[in-house]
């Protein structure tokens, strides 16, 4: 007995069965809001039923559009990029648009290669984490001609847009209200990437403010750990056990922090006071509850995607360079 494979459906199969022209199934693919909305769903109704897979690289040797956009995050680790790229793939799927997505790992060199290997697949636009970049990396994303926007973090010379608040601020922020509470001996506890720096050189400037110029600092390899957050803060107070306020650059690591104070039997905030950074939904539940600085980073995602898509259609002709979202300091139990 043998076997034939089924031929393969085509466009203009999908155009006889939604009875369009093969033009207008070609539209709905890849500029669907240049289409009516009945027209829409009949094409893709007709898609559905044939099962069609359209040959995307044909369509962007035709059109010098792939629908798609490139996204690169340090780590998928961590559930505060998790819902960053959630709300920018909803924007960007609702739109009509696909996002592809890299791991840098915190590796200028891995995010080099990422954004080679995404202009090279003609991604119509590009989100960064952060806006440290090497120099190659700027001057391929400006020769590309590409929407591009940074996000996490602020900058007066973005590459293109950038979408995010200031970690120095945020840092500043923790330290006047840890020394507000009556902290006298502060630490840090953070990994050793760029916007963790930020944090630290804003917690350090707002001490030496009032006249504290030693933070005691523990750095960690990213992406941090609940376990590297109490090693730390086990470190930290082996060297000065004074310590009375703590600030960790992330909610993991603030976690670990509180687990190692359960521990060894330091009471919070009496003994030592510990904030976070970012407000993830167990930073509230926690015990006792974690004080920390909320982002919006969910709504980072979609102000990210709305802003691609805009620049996409050629809406943002005199858009600003720079959003700043904002962050706002939680304050629980724990500080």
């Amino acid at each position: 007995m043998s076997f034939s494979l089924p031929s393969r459906v085509r466009m203009t199969d999908v155009a006889r069965e939604a009875g369009v022209a093969r033009v207008t199934v070609s539209r709905v693919i890849s500029a669907p809001e240049s289409v009516a909305p009945v027209t829409r769903a009949a094409v893709g109704a007709a898609i559905a039923r044939l099962g069609f897979v359209p040959n995307l690289n044909a369509g962007t040797l035709a059109s010098s559009r792939s629908r798609i956009v490139g996204a690169l995050v340090p780590t998928l680790s961590n559930a505060w990029f998790a819902d960053t790229i959630d709300g920018l793939s909803v924007t960007l799927s609702a739109a009509g648009y696909q996002l592809l997505l890299g791991q840098t790992r915190y590796d200028t060199r891995e995010e080099e290669r990422l954004v080679d290997a995404f202009i090279g697949r003609r991604v119509d636009a590009m989100v960064l984490t952060g806006t440290r970049h090497s120099s190659g990396v700027r001057a391929k994303l400006q020769r590309a001609g590409i929407p591009v926007v940074e996000c996490w973090d602020l900058s007066d010379s973005p590459i293109d847009t950038v979408v995010g608040f200031s970690n120095t601020a945020a840092g500043a922020a923790v330290a006047r209200h840890l020394l507000a509470r009556g902290c006298q001996r502060l630490g840090f506890i953070g990994a050793q990437e760029h916007r963790s720096s930020q944090r630290l050189q804003g917690f350090r400037e707002a001490a030496k403010e009032i006249g504290i110029s030693n933070v005691a600092v523990q750095l960690v390899q990213p992406p941090s750990s609940v376990d590297d957050g109490a090693r730390s803060l086990e470190a930290l107070i082996a060297a000065q056990p004074a310590l009375d306020g703590l600030f960790c650059s992330n909610d993991t690591l603030a976690l670990g922090a509180l687990m190692a104070c359960r521990h060894n039997k330091w009471v919070v905030p009496q003994r030592i006071a510990i904030a976070g950074f970012s407000d993830l939904p167990v930073a509230a539940a926690s015990v006792p509850a974690l004080t920390t600085v909320r982002i919006e980073s969910r709504e980072l995602g979609e102000r990210t995607g709305s802003l691609l898509v805009q620049r996409l259609r050629g809406e943002t002709e005199n858009s600003p360079r720079v959003h700043d979202l904002g962050f706002k300091l939680v304050v629980r139990e724990s500080a």
